[in-house]
C-alpha cells in the first residue's frame, strides 16, 4: 500500500508560484489575496492560519478582512464590493458556509471571474462545466486533480465512483475527471447499495463529510482511494470519510487525513491568486 500525501504536490506548486510571484513583482505587480471571513469558527481558522503560512512563505501578499458574526449583510457585501473593485487584489476568497442570517447571492452573481478563485461565481461555474480552459476550478476539486497528475495516476477508461455531489468538490471534480477520459459514477445520501457501486471502481474519490462512512467491507482490493473528507471522529479526532485503519490494508494506494488532499489545497489557492495577477498584466 502507498500513501498518497499531498506535501510533496503542495511543494511542488507553491516553488513555482513563487517563481511567477518573484517575476511579477519585478514587473511592478505584487499578486495579492483577500480572505472575507464572518466570525471565528475553528475550521475556518485553521483554514486561514493554513493559507497565511502558505502565501507568507511564498512572498504572496493576502489580507483578512474579518466580520463580526452579527453583522449586517450591507457590511458583507460593501466589505467584498471593496475586494472585487481594488485593483491591487487578485483573488477573493470567502469563507462559507455563511450564517444563516447572510446570503452569498450579491457575491456569487458580481465576482470578477478573473478574482473567483475558489469558483464561487455563477458565471465562473458555469465557464467551467462549459469545458473554458480558463475557468477556476473549486480550490479542493483541483486540488484532487493535481494529486492524481503528480502521482501519475492514469484516468482514462478507468472507473471512478465519486462519493458527494456538491459544487464545491463532488460535481466538479466528476466533470473534471469525465474530461480526463474516466468513466464516472457520482453516488450521494439517496444511492442505494453504496457499497456495490465502491467495489465496482478503480478510483474511490470520497467528499461525503461523515467521519469514517466507508468501511472496509464497502471497498475492493487494489484500489486507489482518494479522501477528501474533513471529519471529527466519535473520540474528537480529525478523520477523513474513510475508515483509514480498515480500508489502508486493502488499498493500492490512499490519501492519509490530515496530510493528504488538503495539504494541496492552499497551494492551489496560492497558484490561482498567482494566476488573477497574471490576468491583469496581460488583460
Amino acid at each position: 500500500m502507498m500513501e498518497l500525501r499531498g506535501k510533496a504536490v503542495a511543494e511542488s506548486i507553491t516553488a513555482a508560484a513563487s517563481e511567477s510571484i518573484k517575476e511579477l513583482k519585478q514587473k511592478g505587480v505584487s499578486p495579492k489575496l483577500a480572505v472575507i471571513r464572518v466570525g471565528k469558527k475553528p475550521d475556518d481558522l485553521a483554514y486561514e492560519r493554513g493559507i497565511l503560512k502558505r502565501f507568507g512563505d511564498a512572498g504572496c501578499d493576502h489580507e483578512v478582512f474579518e466580520l463580526d458574526i452579527a453583522c449586517s449583510q450591507k457590511e458583507l457585501d460593501d466589505v467584498f464590493d471593496r475586494c472585487n473593485s481594488d485593483k491591487d487584489i487578485h483573488g477573493i476568497l470567502v469563507f462559507r458556509p455563511l450564517p444563516k442570517n447572510l446570503s452569498d447571492e450579491h457575491m456569487r452573481k458580481t465576482i470578477d471571474p478573473d478574482k473567483d478563485i475558489d469558483a464561487m461565481g455563477t458565471l465562473n461555474q458555469a465557464s467551467l462545466y462549459a469545458g473554458d480552459p480558463s475557468a477556476y476550478a473549486p480550490c479542493t476539486a483541483k486540488a484532487v486533480m493535481e494529486l492524481i497528475k503528480f502521482y501519475d495516476i492514469p484516468l482514462t477508461g478507468k472507473r471512478v465512483t465519486v462519493v458527494g455531489r456538491s459544487l464545491v468538490i463532488g460535481k466538479p471534480v466528476a466533470l473534471m475527471l469525465t474530461n480526463a477520459n474516466a468513466t464516472v459514477t457520482v453516488c450521494h445520501t439517496k444511492t442505494q447499495d453504496l457499497a456495490s457501486e465502491l467495489k465496482r471502481a478503480d478510483i474511490i474519490v470520497s467528499a461525503a463529510g461523515a467521519a469514517k462512512m466507508i468501511k472496509a467491507d464497502m471497498v475492493g482490493e487494489g484500489q486507489i482511494i482518494i479522501d477528501v473528507g474533513v471529519d471529527t471522529d466519535d473520540e474528537g479526532k480529525m478523520s477523513g470519510d474513510v475508515d483509514y485503519a480498515a480500508v489502508a490494508p486493502k488499498a493500492d494506494m490512499i490519501t492519509p487525513v490530515p496530510g493528504g488532499v488538503g495539504a494541496v489545497t492552499t497551494s492551489i489557492l496560492l497558484s490561482y491568486t498567482v494566476e488573477g495577477a497574471k490576468r491583469t498584466l496581460n488583460g
